[in-house]
């Protein structure tokens, strides 16, 4: 016989069982609290149940009375400006606490090799914790903090799953593109090296490696710490430059084991389409041949609304004698175009344990992932036919998709595209079904460390880190894609092989003692880093394939004789290594002057034997003021100066440029028969024994403030720092210079400028908290001491070959506007340009934002809780090279789709897109870049120890009057190696996402 149960009954039963506990089973405790300093009596002090919503607040005596639970182990007693504190109840009745003041002031930051208070850092340091993160579809952890830190600017290239994100610390300083900070995961920094394999698209251009740190999980991360000004940084020496950016990772809690698992649903969809003319009102603006009587809407045929899921697992715990964490993490997001997307598996431990009287440390963190990245072909430099996004914008609205049928959505495998009978453009359906592109990296990150206290206050650490990877990626084109690159070659198949092999060796002394009204703390250590590199590649053209061609492209590889017409081939392999000794001590008298002064010696393999070290010093001091007795306590709650100075290097750059040398290039073979005259080599190149690295020297001066029990605080910075010697490769005429020269340019980049960050508590009661952080930025840039000018910023586009948009010169910023000034047509439609025809500098426009900032709101109440956040760029210049290649007169006259606002804009079929004013736009933006609404289910007991739902926007809404797609953009348009900043070329479009999710703790 089955037995039928109600479950809806049996819920409310259990409910009610619940809740009757509740009801009976509690006791009433009371107290005092109080500041621990003063012995005053603390009004509207919060008083909670540890791990529940469940409190009140104390009265105007400090005084509290709660009801709670019988089996409620602590209270935990919070204050704004305080330190919070946790007191077991154990049979007491009454529970007294006192707080010490500044919870803010005592917050642990992260530096190199340590960590301070945060009162105590001489530095400009930003710490930012999890309640500090943004949220949502994140794939890389600089997402996590983009906004979030005055003076640091995080920019998405574009809208790729998993694609490159660009990290500015202080504005720009490089002339050779090294200019993101360096990463530290858990101690270990990161190779510059590009970790995932670049990509050609079957001709359309080629494309950017992926981001490599998409391979680490966000929700591993614990905190991320900012070093930005040379007294921070210098510990670091010949990567310091650019910044440090530390990132720590979960660890164990104390406690018994735990379980912990998230799930998010994510959906995405375009921010703005482009204003395209539809098949009707192409048909009337263009002439009657280019009208073939269909309605495709092109933009609908290779866009989708991309769907993102993310399962997090993680398991934990901890003892006095250590703690273990580890975690298991799955993401698949689906791109906004078609056939894109991202996958990550990843799997990280972190654990350590004490040994031998706790005396000795040793502990272990390990990540490993597997990322598989699904391109589609939108590139950086596609020509006159263009890549996807391109076809995609200039294809006729009145071509259908397929012929013989009346479909209007490319939803029919079966169906034969309706190509263009040119071989000049390919159709945007057709290069979906055609090409593929797939890249697979597979990485492995960590260390072991071991810590062993020597005597009191004296330890020695060592940490043997390592970071591996492989990363292979695979593109094709079929020979069935009428496309002008493909003609009278058949298809094509590219593939690229890169590998890493780092590992790393510290190994450092730590002493920290009190003498009387001295703290003192000295570090004194070694450093040996290596990075090994290999990459291969291959691009085979030529081959008879039909539509299987994508999932035959290894077979090609290996059958190329057999089939093909070419075969392009070339490979590297280098290790580059940095030797270091370093040292670092802190001074601390009376807790009120604090100095603290560095110095590394680095030796590089990237250098001759000549300029092979380099010594990079630092020294920052602070004035704790509000240790003063003039300073007036009922005022300031915080008051602090720092003044410091450093001297930071850069080396991002190839490897061996010092030795005289052949460099083997590209190795062109017929595969019909291996003909030693079809081997070419590219001419030798002059090394440079005096090449030296790249200096910058930075002076920061700063406050640090508290009012109102730190209800209030910020920070303000002025900084200036100069890069000198830079780096630069210069083409040469051949003969001597072969494909050209690295030097050191004797001339100068200036960033300086003034940061100001803000908390405040608005609201601070028993069940309703609201605070706002904020913070903006801003940055001059500008080129000191340089003769002569440097090109950059290539245009692409019909009739723009060899075009370029910008110029490093004496006295303007970098990525400085070097173009026509456009003054409308004359009466033949034809442009006119101000003070004649050629190009000139537009003075006071660049690429660089003036101006960052960001602004969060977080409100809670009880168990729920909301948040939003803007972030902003000011003062910068975009040029709309999309529109320059696309939009123009004569791109409608011969058949091409153009947006509404080139109809009748006084503009002649016969005027060329020449580079210049009319396509150069501000970029200035505010953007409502995340939104979270959460809740805290109030679960206290039973297995289930905490449940959280939540839903979160990204990308809202953008206030701007830039008229492309999306004002964040940065498309690698770099010349002979120069970067360029601020140009935008058919970039992936980003995306509006929603995610909704939950996360469960047992």
């Amino acid at each position: 016989m089955k037995i039928k149960v109600n479950f809806k009954s049996f819920m409310l039963l259990a409910m009610f069982t619940v809740m009757s506990n509740f009801a009976f089973a509690q006791r009433t405790i009371t107290g005092v609290v109080k500041d621990a300093d003063s012995g005053e009596t603390l009004v509207g002090s919060s008083v909670v149940v540890t791990g529940t919503t469940k409190g009140t607040l104390t009265d105007l005596d400090g005084k509290y009375e709660l009801q709670v639970p019988a089996d409620a182990a602590s209270l935990t007693f919070s204050y704004t400006g305080y330190s919070n504190l946790t007191i077991a109840i154990g049979a007491s009745k009454v529970v007294d606490a006192n707080l010490k003041g500044g919870s803010i002031l005592e917050a642990v930051v992260v530096v190199g090799y340590g960590s301070v208070k945060k009162s105590d850092a001489t530095g400009a340091v930003v710490a930012l914790d999890e309640k500090s993160f943004n949220r949502g579809v994140l794939t890389s952890p600089e997402q996590l903090m983009q906004g979030r830190a005055a003076g640091v600017q995080v920019s998405q290239n574009g809208g790729e799953p998993g694609g490159g994100i660009t990290v500015r610390v202080r504005g720009t300083s490089s002339v050779n593109g090294g200019n993101n900070p360096l990463f530290v995961i858990d101690g270990v920094p990161l190779s510059t090296d590009n970790s995932t394999a670049d990509g050609q698209s079957g001709g359309f251009g080629s494309s950017s490696s992926r981001n490599p740190l998409n391979y680490l999980n966000p929700n591993d991360i614990a905190s991320i710490d900012i070093l930005k000004d040379a007294s921070s940084t210098a510990i670091y020496g010949a990567r310091g430059a650019n910044g440090v950016v530390l990132i720590t990772t979960k660890k164990g809690k104390k406690g018994a084991g735990s379980f912990e698992y998230g799930y998010s649903l994510g959906v995405s969809q375009i921010t703005k389409k482009y204003d395209l003319l539809s098949a009707s009102a192409f048909a009337a603006a263009s002439i009657p041949a280019n009208n073939l009587k269909g309605n495709t809407d092109w933009q609908n045929v290779v866009l989708q609304t991309g769907l993102t899921n993310n399962h997090n697992l993680a398991y934990g715990g901890g003892s006095d004698k250590g703690s273990y964490r580890f975690s298991l993490g799955y993401m698949d997001q689906n791109g906004i175009f078609k056939q894109s997307g991202f996958q990550r598996y990843s799997a990280r431990f972190n654990g350590d344990q004490k040994f031998i009287d706790d005396r000795l440390t040793v502990g272990v963190n390990i990540t490993a992932s597997n990322t598989i990245d699904a391109a589609v072909p939108i590139t950086n430099d596609a020509g006159f036919g263009g890549d996807l996004l391109g076809r995609m914008l200039v294809s006729n609205p009145t071509l259908s998709i397929y012929k013989w049928n009346t479909k209007t959505t490319a939803d029919c495998d079966t169906c034969e595209i309706n190509q263009p009978s040119s071989n000049s453009e390919a159709n945007a359906a057709a290069i979906l079904r055609y090409t593929k592109d797939i890249a697979n990296t597979i990485r492995t990150t960590g260390d072991v460390h071991a810590e062993f206290k020597i005597i009191d206050g004296l330890t020695i650490k060592t940490v043997v880190g390592f970071d591996k990877s492989q990363s292979q990626r695979r593109s094709a084109t079929s020979p069935l894609l009428n496309n002008g690159n493909n003609k009278d070659v058949g298809g094509r198949s590219f593939y690229s092989n890169v590998a890493l092999n780092n590992s790393l060796f510290d190994t450092y002394l730590n002493y920290n003692n009190k003498f009387g009204d001295i703290d003192f703390s000295g570090l004194l250590g070694y450093s040996y880093q290596s990075n090994g590199f290999q990459n291969d590649r291959a691009e085979l053209i030529g081959f008879p394939t039909d539509s299987a061609f994508l999932s035959t492209i290894d077979y090609q590889l290996n059958n190329a004789g057999a089939a093909g017409k070419s075969i392009v081939k070339n490979s590297a392999s280098y290790k580059d290594e940095i030797q270091s000794q370093f040292a670092r001590v802190n001074f601390g008298y009376k807790e009120k002057y604090l100095v603290t002064a560095s110095i590394r010696r680095d030796g590089s393999t990237k250098f001759g034997a000549d300029n092979q070290y380099g010594i990079f010093p630092s020294v920052g001091v602070k004035w704790r003021l509000i240790q003063e007795d003039f300073i007036p306590k009922n005022i300031f709650s915080d008051l602090g100066l720092r003044l410091g100075y450093g001297v930071t290097g850069n080396q991002d750059i190839p490897h061996n440029l010092f030795s005289q040398r052949t460099r083997y290039g590209d190795a062109t073979f017929d595969n019909s028969k291996i003909n030693p005259g079809g081997i070419t080599f590219p001419a030798g190149s002059i090394g440079n024994n005096k090449l030296q690295w790249e200096s910058t020297k930075q002076l920061n001066f700063g406050l640090d403030f508290g009012f109102l029990n730190n209800r209030l605080t910020g920070t303000v910075d002025y900084y200036k720092k100069n890069t000198d010697k830079l780096l630069i490769k210069v083409k040469g005429d051949g003969s001597a210079t072969g494909d050209g020269v690295w030097l050191n340019l004797p001339a100068d980049v200036e960033n300086s400028g003034i940061e100001l960050s803000l908390n405040f508590v608005a609201v601070d009661s028993k069940d309703f908290r609201w605070t706002i952080s904020g913070n903006i930025a801003n940055n001059k840039n500008i080129v000191n001491s340089l003769a002569g000018a440097y090109n950059t910023g290539n245009i692409n586009g019909q009739g723009l070959s060899g075009a370029f948009a910008q110029q490093i010169i004496q006295g303007q910023p970098l990525g400085a506007y070097f173009i026509r000034k456009a003054d409308g047509y004359d009466a033949k439609g034809l442009s006119k340009y101000a003070d004649g025809n050629d190009a000139q500098l537009q003075l006071g426009k660049s690429g660089l934002p003036t101006i960052t900032g960001g602004l969060t709101n977080t409100f809670a109440y009880k168990g729920l809780d909301f948040s939003f956040f803007l972030n902003g760029v000011a003062g910068n210049y975009i040029y709309n090279n999309t529109a320059n290649a696309f939009f123009t007169q004569g791109a409608l006259a011969s058949g091409r789709n153009v947006t509404a606002n080139v109809v009748g804009n006084g503009e002649s079929k016969d005027n060329a897109p020449e580079p210049s004013t009319r396509f150069l736009e501000k970029g200035d933006f505010l953007r409502l870049s995340n939104l979270s609404l959460g809740y805290n289910l109030p679960i206290t007991n039973g297995k289930i120890k905490g449940v959280r739902v939540f839903v979160v926007g990204q990308n809202l809404m953008t206030f701007t009057g830039y008229t492309g797609q999306d004002p964040e953009v940065n498309t690698n348009k770099s010349r002979d190696g120069i970067p360029s900043f601020g140009i935008d070329y058919t970039p992936y479009p980003v995306a509006r996402t929603w995610s909704f999710g939950a996360s469960v703790t047992f």
